[in-house]
């Protein structure tokens, strides 16, 4: 039976016009942890142009949509996603500032989101079918970025580890906002289409990707590191038993989860922590402090 979401869990999306400073950012931003931290580094390459993909694909799709509801949806995820690229850009100019070189393995990101999942010159129906394949994957992106940001809220950790707190901040205003608009690309690609098979097909087909490019991208800072080394499988494990990293076994059932023929995201996430953390998040705060005044 599919699950029927209302609006009691539903908040309005908005775009926070966030800044960070850099500029006192350490190398290991969670102290005596290289491996932690070039593991969740990986999200400043992985990002930006994933998220500009989003914002270019579901500006395109908007004129299909005849829900006004989930078109006024879309649009604040549009937003939103926006600014998550240019705060994970300002990352990368940051390390580029410091002399790493992210070309090498920033390229093989912009040949997936531009080249295997780009547009083609497609018209009508082809093109039609050709966006609603794609809006299925982000919807199966969404569903793991949803994961990870609630994740990232529950990690005390973190904070007891002495992370950063610029970095900190982004990464939980980040993690906060994709809670905030999990059910969006789902409900967008149920408006559009809706087939379980093709939902959990992308899943199937993206997921690996995005693991292998995460482990490739942990291997890559690695080696630039004023250290060099290799990523460890143990390194990995002793993230994880310090709640440094993303359990395992609770990745696995959550990519599980999307297997559910009567899933929503409604169903998985806190959107009352989502908000709290946004309420008190230092960089939303003066962000709704500048919008104001």
């Amino acid at each position: 039976m599919m699950h029927v979401p209302d609006d009691s869990d539903r908040v309005a999306l908005n775009a926070r016009d966030v800044r960070f400073d850099w500029s006192q950012l350490p190398v290991h931003w969670i102290p005596g942890e290289p491996f932690a931290t070039h593991l969740l580094d990986v999200l400043h390459l992985l990002l930006p142009e994933g998220e500009r993909w989003f914002v270019r694909l579901f500006s395109d799709v908007l004129p299909l949509v005849t829900d006004p509801r989930i078109a006024e949806d879309v649009r604040g995820f549009i937003g939103q996603e926006a600014m998550h690229a240019s705060s994970h850009q300002s990352v990368l100019d940051h390390m580029a500032a410091k002399g790493v070189d992210t070309t090498p393995y920033v390229e093989q990101v912009e040949w997936v989101f531009r080249d295997a999942l780009g547009d083609r010159d497609l018209t009508g129906d082809a093109a039609r079918a050709w966006s609603i394949e794609r809006a299925a994957v982000v919807a199966a992106v969404e569903h793991i970025t949803a994961f990870l940001g609630q994740w990232i809220l529950d990690a005390r950790a973190l904070d007891t580890a002495g992370t950063h707190p610029e970095m900190l901040d982004l990464l939980r205003w980040h993690g906060a906002e994709e809670v905030e608009h999990r059910a969006v690309a789902h409900d967008l690609y149920m408006h559009l289409d809706g087939r379980y098979l093709h939902r959990v097909r992308s899943l199937v087909l993206i997921a690996p990707i995005l693991i292998r490019l995460w482990a490739r991208g942990t291997a890559f800072l690695l080696s630039r590191d004023p250290q060099p080394s290799r990523p460890r499988w143990r390194d990995l494990r002793r993230a994880q038993r310090r709640g440094l990293a993303p359990g395992t076994f609770a990745t696995v059932r959550a990519l599980l989860a999307y297997l559910r023929p009567g899933y929503h995201p409604s169903q998985y996430g806190s959107t009352d922590a989502a908000v709290t953390y946004l309420a008190s998040s230092p960089a939303a705060r003066a962000a709704a402090a500048r919008e104001t005044g």
